[in-house]
């Protein structure tokens, strides 16, 4: 079932292109260094536009879904054919790269603009998604996109508010969908062959080994937690030390019990990326303090034990310090397994462009985690300098971008779907 070979593989050539494109989108950016695009926002409009334009001068239909996400489509020869969906996120972290997730965007649109262009037609569709939310920084609510796709979004997260005290459905209304509508996003199994994503390493494994590309083997599982620890405010001068129920020092000796569980187990990582104290006057006694937790692993047995473990030992801790312990999940995933016949394809691919077939596993989480639940999922990495990424210094080179396009123009046209039966 697979396409005609490409006519002339040496006209393809979009490293350029691809490099002007990525940085075009990270002009739509809050203000502050790198990049801060957030999920319904004007910079996230103002991307969805740009893209849509890009995949309607591809070839492809291009709209925005309920939830937005940019969705294109290129039909294959027959109408109404299965796709295969090929797509990663548009939104960043807050002060971020230009290459998270873009790449994955901008990619895929190159080729099917070359395919386009030299009258090429598959017998599968090809649907190239830019999903709305993969970071979940505005709402705390992560992979709302590709749920939605998937047909698992909560649809109790519309209720949910950011900072401002928006809430979410508010905020979709004003971007200029309908929230009511996203159950109606749900695809079904049949009309999905697979979903692949392109996306930087967010690591150093590949520049360590001097390759531009890895196959993807397995998605590590994730759990984030929210603990707020509730002690009693107080004078900085006059309570004695051994009186004191001080919040903030009860939660930075959790955070360190994180650090020394997690780095006492292979294969296991645990991170506490914020943390907030209040009152937050500089001669006050912290009385509350809230902080998160974020542990993954590859191996989701692994993960739920730590989860465990860590909250025992600071419920421990702060019954010794006397102070009150509240700890909240806010966001759980699975790990996610590659499927084997895709990452065969897509090392195909790579020997094809004469690069080795490395297989290598994501620390970080991607939609494919939620695209699993209706359907295989494959993963490309591209090497990024330093493995630096989740900041403005995070890079790739002009030739790594040329050679993943060309990797996932060789694995389009040569996908065979999985025969079942």
């Amino acid at each position: 079932m697979a396409g005609p070979m490409q006519k002339n593989p040496s006209e393809f050539n979009p490293g350029a292109t691809l490099m002007r494109r990525l940085e075009a989108l990270s002009l739509f950016s809050e203000g502050g260094d790198g990049v801060t695009r957030c999920f319904a926002t004007k910079e996230h409009h103002q991307a969805a536009e740009m893209i849509q334009a890009w995949m309607r001068d591809a070839g492809m239909s291009a709209h925005v879904d309920a939830v937005g996400n940019v969705v294109g489509r290129y039909e294959g020869t027959a109408a109404d054919a299965p796709a295969l969906v090929i797509g990663s996120h548009q939104d960043t972290v807050r002060q971020g790269g230009k290459y998270d997730g873009a790449m994955g965007v901008v990619v895929p649109i190159s080729c099917v603009e070359h395919f386009n262009n030299t009258d090429q037609r598959f017998p599968f569709a090809i649907e190239i998604i830019a999903f709305c939310d993969e970071e979940g920084v505005r709402f705390n609510s992560t992979l709302l996109g590709s749920r939605a796709i998937a047909g698992t979004f909560d649809m109790a997260a519309l209720e949910t508010t950011d900072n401002d005290n928006i809430a979410m459905a508010d905020a979709l209304r004003a971007f200029g969908t309908e929230p009511n509508d996203i159950p109606s996003l749900a695809r079904s199994k049949k009309d999905v062959l697979a979903f692949f994503e392109l996306h930087i390493e967010q690591g150093p494994v590949l520049e360590e080994e001097g390759l531009a590309l890895g196959v993807v083997t397995a998605i590590a599982g994730g759990t984030r937690l929210s603990a707020t620890v509730t002690g009693f405010a107080g004078h900085a001068g006059t309570v004695p030390m051994d009186r004191r129920r001080d919040a903030l020092t009860a939660a930075a000796q959790a955070i360190l019990t994180v650090e020394t569980y997690c780095s006492s187990k292979p294969g296991l990582v645990g991170t506490v990326g914020r943390i907030s104290a209040a009152p937050g006057a500089v001669n006050v006694i912290p009385g509350k303090a809230i902080f998160t937790i974020d542990i993954r692993a590859g191996d989701d047995a692994l993960r739920r034990q730590a989860v465990k473990d860590v909250c025992g030992e600071i419920e421990t801790l702060c019954q010794q310090r006397e102070v009150d312990l509240t700890i909240d999940v806010i966001h759980e995933s699975d790990g996610c397994q590659c499927a084997p016949w895709l990452m065969e394809q897509l090392e195909s691919a790579l020997i094809r462009t004469q690069h080795p077939a490395k297989r290598l596993m994501s620390g970080a989480g991607h939609d494919g985690m939620a695209m699993a639940h209706i359907t295989d999922v494959g993963m490309l990495f591209v090497r990024c300098k330093g493995g630096i990424s989740h900041h403005p210094a995070e890079s790739i080179t002009e030739a790594d971008a040329d050679a993943s396009a060309r990797a996932v123009l060789h694995f389009i046209q040569n996908f065979e779907p999985l025969n079942e039966t």
